[in-house]
């Protein structure tokens, strides 16, 4: 008899404990289905003609990272890039465009410039934005540049929803 209400015991402690992990890992994949993702996009030379932006020599791919919690880095093809301009909805760019900041690396200084971004069109490797100036100046020559992009709300995926709730699992202890 002390047997099976120790063998009871132990599958109830086992079965309290799943449900436990299993509500945390399904609150943690609540929680994480979205990030906040910061766009950076490079380019060898930048212009600004009248209200618009041309990257000039712009690279393959877009990098992108966020902040804690989730701590996501990587990149993007520019053609997967330019589809968050089509979407529909409050986390696309089509409904909020995003501010940017340009740093320009020429004659040994840097210079900032920042704007609001409008519809990316590209031209070979040259990528052109339609652009509203907040703040700063570029310089007359340009030169090297990256594009810093504000933020926009991401689905996690291609991340595992279940490596997450089990990071989160792992975090409790």
């Amino acid at each position: 008899m002390k047997k099976v209400l120790w063998a009871t015991c132990i599958l109830m402690a086992v079965a309290l404990t799943q449900i436990g992990f299993a509500s945390t890992a399904a609150q943690a994949v609540e929680n994480a289905k979205k990030a906040d993702l910061l766009f950076v996009q490079n380019a060898k030379d930048v212009t600004v003609d009248g209200e618009k932006l041309i990257l000039k020599g712009i690279g393959p791919t877009v990098l992108f990272f966020s902040d804690r919690p989730e701590r996501i880095a990587g990149h993007m093809t520019n053609e997967r890039y330019l589809k968050l301009w089509t979407k529909d909805g409050k986390d696309s760019f089509l409904a909020d465009p995003p501010n940017a900041t340009i740093s320009v690396f020429a004659d040994d200084t840097e210079a900032n410039l920042v704007v609001t971004l409008k519809n990316p069109q590209f031209d070979g490797d040259d990528l052109t934005y339609d652009i509203s100036v907040l703040q700063g100046k570029l310089p007359e020559k340009g030169g090297p540049c990256s594009v810093f992009i504000d933020i926009i709300g991401m689905p996690l995926t291609p991340l595992s929803y279940a490596g997450v709730a089990r990071r989160s699992v792992y975090r409790r202890w």
